[in-house]
């Protein structure tokens, strides 16, 4: 018998939204050069946001904890917290938070997000790792 991964069913037209997304995701997204057009798919620029988040977060937990968080996103923030404990401020956590539940769908869905969407959580990562890069200065 051969060995099946966990599946599970998808709607009528998956596979076209995820290979219109793909493409761009592969050959990335200079999102802050200025070369992207309004009615361009901001899924590229918030896949490489949410990557750089998991980055900041990985050196954060090795640094204070010498481990880091595999596999399990949504366990990122628990992960810094037993490290860093008080050091990691509620706004900061909840930035980091709100980066990371847009991983799944930016990443793995179909929905292609807007420009606006990528800049906000562009915001949002600015935001973070100016905080990071403080704590990591320590």
């Amino acid at each position: 018998m051969t060995r099946r991964g966990a599946t599970k069913a998808v709607e009528t037209g998956f596979g076209e939204g995820r290979l219109r997304i793909a493409p761009l995701i592969f050959e990335g997204c200079p999102f802050r050069g200025g070369n992207v057009g309004t009615g361009d798919i901001g899924n590229p620029a918030m896949s490489q946001i949410v990557n750089a988040a998991i980055a900041y977060a990985d050196a954060l937990t090795a640094r204070f904890a010498g481990k880091i968080n595999r596999a399990d996103h949504a366990a990122v923030v628990k992960t810094m917290r037993d490290a860093l404990g008080n050091r990691l401020p509620a706004a900061q956590a909840s930035r980091l938070r709100s980066i990371l539940d847009e991983k799944d769908e930016t990443q793995y869905g179909i929905r292609a997000k807007s420009l606006p969407e990528a800049e906000s959580l562009l915001d949002k990562l600015e935001k973070f790792a100016e905080w990071a890069e403080k704590e990591l200065e320590v």
